[in-house]
């Protein structure tokens, strides 16, 4: 028996032996790990998606969109590929945070 949980930006995958004495009862679990690679978004699109709030642009690192913004320091979600650009699903991140991500940017 298989089976699949989406948790945010991984997939965790686990499966146990279906032998006898049959379901979960008596059997043990080997769980494995897959991480989902995140894709980048598509360039066009990056050009012309700005954060809602402030108007800046927007840089993906992984699962999400930052502003550019040092006063509003908010990130995106990317779901399944779509980015969820509703401030009330975005993120308010720490300026240590936002530092650190925009310093990566710039390398």
């Amino acid at each position: 028996m298989v089976g699949l949980i989406d948790c945010a930006c991984e997939i965790i995958l686990w499966d146990w032996p279906s032998g006898a004495g049959g379901g979960l009862i008596g059997s043990f679990f080997i769980w494995r790990r897959v991480a989902i690679m995140s894709q980048a978004m598509d360039p066009e699109l990056m050009k012309i998606l700005v954060c809602p709030e402030s108007h800046a642009r927007l840089v993906q690192v992984g699962d999400w969109l930052y502003s550019t913004d040092s006063s509003t320091r908010r990130r995106y979600p990317i779901r399944d590929g779509i980015p969820i650009m509703l401030i009330e699903e975005s993120e308010v991140v720490d300026e240590a945070e936002f530092d650190k991500i925009m310093q990566q940017v710039k390398e």
